[in-house]
């Protein structure tokens, strides 16, 4: 009798501290190794995440670039107000201040049906690198005004580098022609913290290897 007793009185005791430290122990690892698991899927979704966000935007600027380099114009571009650049494509980043590469042109092709908006269907173009970005500018009159501020849009973020070359003269050339010259085609390199270099080339309505076209002054 005093035997069962003793086993009864054991088997109400519940848990022991050693056991109830081991059981405390199991579950903050697995809730751990479960919290590291659910880190991990969440850097690695916004990692997925942002770099889809940039080849968005990188499919989008290389459309818009397409749609500007294939339509430049023979024509001068003024940056400041009152002077015309010497030549038809101005690669000045100072006109800019530019982190590395910029680039200015006029475009034909701006859409404005009948010219019911006070403006030309012609527009003055420019890239630049600013706090890391890739903008483009664009002022609302063709020749902007002393004192004008150009619209900007961001195109792409994370942006460590952007240069030009330019093919005229059978090869690619670092600086664009000059005597009023197109080159026939532009070569856009872009240097980003998650996607690398990207070089991207668009052909450009530009003169023979002869530079036998001129084009007309502003």
């Amino acid at each position: 009798m005093k035997n069962v007793l003793s086993h009864h009185i054991r088997a109400q005791a519940g848990f022991t501290l050693v056991e109830l430290l081991l059981a405390v122990a199991i579950f903050a690892l697995v809730s751990l190794a479960g919290f590291s698991v659910f880190d991990t899927v969440r850097k690695s979704d916004e990692l997925s995440q942002r770099k889809l966000n940039q080849l968005n935007q990188l499919q989008t600027l290389f459309l818009i670039m397409e749609r500007d380099f294939t339509q430049i114009a023979r024509r001068h571009v003024r940056l400041d107000g009152d002077k015309s650049s010497e030549n038809f494509i101005h690669t000045d980043a100072l006109s800019f201040t530019s982190q590395s590469g910029a680039i200015a042109f006029v475009r034909h092709g701006w859409t404005n049906p009948n010219l019911v908006i006070a403006r030309s269907a012609l527009q003055s173009v420019a890239y630049r690198i600013e706090d890391d970005q890739l903008q483009r500018l664009h002022f609302i009159h063709v020749d902007a005004v002393p004192g004008e501020e150009p619209k900007m849009r961001v195109l792409l973020d994370d942006v460590t580098d952007l240069s030009f070359k330019y093919y005229y003269l059978k090869k690619w050339n670092d600086t664009p022609p000059k005597n009023n010259q197109l080159p026939q085609a532009i070569s856009v390199e872009i240097a980003t913290e998650a996607l690398g270099e990207i070089t991207r080339k668009f052909l450009v309505a530009g003169d023979d290897v002869n530079g036998s076209k001129q084009g007309d002054d502003d």
